[in-house]
């Protein structure tokens, strides 16, 4: 006889006391048939109380993990709050985007028909590898242009947004299509453009271990795609900024 896989097995009510609170969250989720990969944002699935119990039982965890690598977190006065710090850490700073709700913003009508080319940057930004969860550390330059009914948003709102985007776990490909999409949501532009350069620790502290490589990329949408020289003139402005 099989044993059903975990996935298969009957939701659990979410008034029991008994089941994690992972899995209350995950089975919601799953019944509204929404996406949960390391980059997707799950705020409106956690209810007011349940990051703390979140908190608490990754902390639980985490601290198996750590006697698992047979590190004495009874005695080891640098080790036994630790698990209590990664947990913390992982839910309300390095993953935070994922377990929060966007950050307001303020969006004002383009009044004066704004129709030049903008940059932002650079913008600091930091994530991490979804496959070793190490640090992704750079920067991302911001190019719109905007039209008569592009709504406008403030200059610090950019770097809240992308770092909204940015503190999950993910690969710099998705990351930065990513931002792209919302900011392209949010604003309506005639175009959007973003280049982003980072360091990955997932090669500087492991593997190659090699220092210098960085990872550049770039997405380009509307006019940016089809106007070369506008395409240039952001990459150029943006070189400079640097």
């Amino acid at each position: 006889m099989n044993t059903p896989k975990p996935d298969h097995l009957p939701a659990a009510p979410d008034s029991d006391p008994g089941v994690p609170v992972s899995v209350k969250i995950r089975e919601r989720l799953r019944k509204a048939r929404t996406r949960f990969h390391a980059n997707d944002n799950i705020a409106r699935f956690i209810e007011a109380d349940e990051l703390d119990q979140l908190k608490a039982e990754v902390e639980g965890k985490l601290l198996e993990v750590l006697n698992s690598l047979v590190i004495d977190t009874e005695n080891d006065h640098n080790s036994r709050d630790t698990a209590s710090r990664v947990a913390k850490m992982y839910l309300t700073e390095v993953f935070r985007g994922r377990y929060s709700a966007a950050p307001p913003v303020t969006e004002f009508p383009n009044v004066e028909g704004l129709n030049e080319l903008m940059i932002v940057g650079p913008i600091t930004v930091r994530s991490a590898c979804s496959h070793h969860l190490c640090p992704i550390i750079g920067r991302v330059w911001i190019g719109v242009m905007p039209n008569e009914h592009s709504n406008l948003i403030g200059l610090s709102k950019y770097a809240r947004l992308t770092d909204w985007v940015m503190s999950r776990p993910q690969i710099q490909e998705e990351a930065v299509t990513r931002l792209a999409d919302l900011l392209n949501e949010r604003m309506q532009p005639d175009g959007l453009a973003i280049v982003m350069e980072a360091d990955h620790f997932c090669m500087q502290w492991r593997g190659v271990k090699d220092t210098d490589s960085k990872m550049i990329n770039s997405v380009m949408r509307g006019v940016f795609l089809k106007d070369a020289n506008l395409r240039r003139e952001f990459l150029a402005l943006a070189r400079n900024k640097a």
